[in-house]
This record gives structure tokens, sequence and C-alpha cells, in this order.
């Protein structure tokens, strides 16, 4: 396991599932053996207001907050939350946006936070199998499936854009 801190950023929305997929991905995370730190900043978190979760996780994480400027992701649900957070992320962060995700291809739009999750899921060190076991946590079985067609979507539109991209924390070679 490396020693690395992996922090990520996700921000969005009221109502478009930032707290839904942050909970996720600290589960995930936790799952994988990782010590994990989740924080949200709700503020306006009613539909249409900011909203932003940081999650940390490695072999210790000592703060939930991810500190300005060190951000290794940035996962944006929309495209207006960009400028608002960029100063987050890292001098080699990677921001991921719903232009990453053809949307007409997801079960439904509301599954765009789970798609973005998945294409999140690309660049982690985390298995698939551990991403999809908390996605049934996460969702009561009638939602399961759609949800796992979404995650499934995004993760396969980042592996095709960036083939040869490791894992953070894990080697390019084997």
């Amino acid at each position: 396991m490396s020693h690395k801190v992996i922090n990520i950023v996700v921000a969005g929305l009221g109502g478009q599932g930032v707290l839904k997929g942050t909970d996720i991905l600290a589960d995930a995370a936790l799952r994988a053996g990782f010590d994990v730190k989740k924080s949200e900043i709700k503020g306006m978190s009613q539909r249409g207001g900011s909203v932003t979760g940081d999650v940390r996780f490695g072999s210790k994480v000592f703060s939930p907050m991810v500190p300005s400027g060190e951000a290794d992701f940035l996962l944006v649900l929309e495209a207006t939350q960009v400028t608002p957070n960029r100063h987050m992320l890292g001098p080699t962060g990677v921001i991921i946006t719903p232009d990453a995700i053809h949307l007409e291809d997801l079960p439904s739009k509301r599954t765009l936070n789970v798609a973005l999750l998945g294409a999140l899921s690309a660049h982690l060190p985390i298995a698939e199998e551990t991403w999809l076991e908390s996605l049934q946590e996460g969702f009561d079985a009638s939602f399961f499936e759609g949800n796992c067609q979404a995650f499934q979507i995004g993760r396969a539109a980042q592996k095709s854009a960036f083939p040869s991209a490791s894992p953070v924390g894990q080697s390019s070679s084997s």
C-alpha cells in the first residue's frame, strides 16, 4: 500500500449527488484497506447551491480537509464549479468534468455522479469489485443496476481516454 495520501475534491450543485458520491468514494477506499477521512461543505446545499466534499485516503490520514493546491483530483459534476474550485487542484492534479461522459449513454441523467466516479476510479488504486460493493451498499436495490451501468460507462470512457495511465499510488511497471 502506498504511503501517499490521495486528495480528492468533489464539487457540484445541491441535488446532483455530491454527498452521495463522496460517501461511495470514502466507502470504497475504506473497503480497500485505506485510512479515510471525509469532509463536506454543504453551504447552500438546497437544489442549485454550491456543494463540495473532500475525501482523503492513504496509509495514514490526519485531516479530513484537502489543503488548497493539493488535490490530486477535482471531480466536477457541474461545469460552472470548475472555476471556483480550481485553486484546490495540485500542480499535477486532474480535473474530471461531465465532458468525460457522453450523457446520452447514461441510463438516467441522475446517474452522472456515479458515472464520474467510474471515470475517477480508473485513476485510483481501488479494485473495480470494491467499487461495485460500495455502490451496492450505497443504493437501494432498485437503483443499483442503473448506477452500476453508469459507473461502468464512466470507467470505460476514462480508460479509453487514458489507456496507459497507472492508478495514483501504483507504479506503471508491473
